[in-house]
């Protein structure tokens, strides 16, 4: 590697682990992702024409996984309005290769299916519909990921800590050594009770963080991967990106 490419990234490797002990910088974290997430900033943005219903910030930090990894498979749990399967998709289609998406959901609403059957991702997006915990289900994705050789899993269903302790008993062994399972809504935990109007049937100590940390204590293939945490800041994903370690 030459020396100023290194040198470079030495640079950015300091800069991330500095982040971490940045008191100010930590501060201004938690109050935009407290804040952020009240206000809904999460719906403000699209992918080549489909709502995502995702940070900037986290969809930056997937893009280098995804093109690190380059996998011939991502399973993502939660389709909603499709937009990160047709993110995911777009960037399968620039690495090139067979590469796709297998999006799961227990409602796959119509107008949803057919913007993403006609969108022109839709080559290297396939989707299943029902419970993601469902062993009918889980049977259809293992049949699926039988023979591909690098395998990334999402989580951005239901975000109840049952349901994701579920998905991740089911699904993050599928998660190649090198790879990522990455479970969104991890940020519920740090968030006020009263964050989203109206209520949701999770709330801190019962989401997908708890889920997380549950599922770690009996399971040592996986590590939460800090440094992606003190890169973005900005995530609501805190603590959610597992990468397999063996």
């Amino acid at each position: 590697m030459h020396e100023e490419i290194k040198k470079f990234n030495q640079e950015k490797s300091e800069l991330i682990h500095s982040n971490a002990i940045n008191k100010e910088l930590q501060k201004a974290k938690f109050d935009f992702n407290v804040e952020s997430n009240k206000a809904k900033y999460s719906y403000n943005f699209s992918w080549m024409g489909r709502p995502i219903i995702a940070y900037p910030q986290d969809m930056i930090a997937m893009q280098e996984i995804i093109w690190d990894i380059k996998p011939d498979l991502i399973i993502e749990a939660g389709i909603a309005h499709g937009g990160s399967l047709v993110y995911y998709a777009s960037l399968l289609e620039l690495i090139g290769g067979d590469g796709f998406v297998l999006g799961l959901d227990i409602d796959i609403r119509k107008h949803n299916r057919d913007l993403i059957e006609a969108h022109s991702m839709s080559k290297r997006i396939k989707m299943i519909e029902g419970d993601s915990t469902s062993l009918d289900v889980a049977n259809q994705v293992y049949e699926i990921a039988r023979d591909k050789k690098k395998i990334i899993v999402c989580l951005d269903s239901n975000h109840t800590h049952n349901h994701v302790l579920g998905e991740l008993k089911l699904y993050a062994n599928l998660t190649t050594v090198g790879s990522y399972c990455i479970v969104f809504d991890t940020i519920v935990d740090e968030l006020p009770e009263d964050y989203m109007p109206g209520g949701r049937p999770w709330n801190p100590g019962n989401n997908p963080k708890t889920a997380v940390l549950e599922f770690l204590k009996s399971n040592n293939n996986f590590e939460i991967d800090k440094s992606i945490d003190n890169k973005i800041l900005v995530s609501v994903a805190p603590d959610g990106y597992l990468k397999r370690i063996k």
